[in-house]
């Protein structure tokens, strides 16, 4: 079980390959990773985005404790970026290892919805027109509540 909130960019397959090596036991590792997506109109210069120290991993790590309780995993990973990030960054990376292939889906979905919708991060989309605060999305909060 790790949570990182770090500034530094990560490398998906080195992350990817460190996490699923020496692993006995796992029968699926499944990994997702959010990327700073441009507007649908364009124009992006860079995501900003903003984190209470301490608060936010502790959080993390909380939902991260209920995702090994619920389904059986192995282990798991975050890694939650924060800072300016520019279009075509990763933003975040989830990994879960478990047994068999639907607990480790489930679990990896289960915390993605939860980072997308409950994680005390804030994101401000900076272009050349002026910068917004992105806000919640009924999509977001409908993924979670299936959970």
């Amino acid at each position: 079980m790790s949570v990182r909130v770090q500034s530094a960019l990560f490398d998906i397959g080195a992350e990817t390959a460190a996490f699923a090596k020496g692993r006995a036991g796992v029968g699926a590792i499944v990994t997702f990773t959010g990327i700073v997506r441009d507007r649908a109109s364009g124009g992006l210069s860079r995501m900003e985005i903003e984190h209470y120290p301490g608060m936010t991993e502790r959080a993390i790590a909380g939902i991260e404790t209920e995702a090994i309780a619920r389904w059986h995993l192995i282990d798991s990973l975050v890694i939650h970026r924060y800072g300016a990030l520019g279009v075509g960054d990763p933003i975040m990376m989830v990994a879960t290892a478990a047994p068999h292939r639907g607990d480790a889906f489930a679990a990896a979905e289960f915390l993605m919805d939860y980072l997308k919708s409950r994680a005390p991060f804030w994101k401000k989309e900076v272009a050349a027109d002026g910068a917004e605060w992105v806000a919640a999305k009924d999509a977001d909060e409908d993924a979670l509540r299936r959970w």
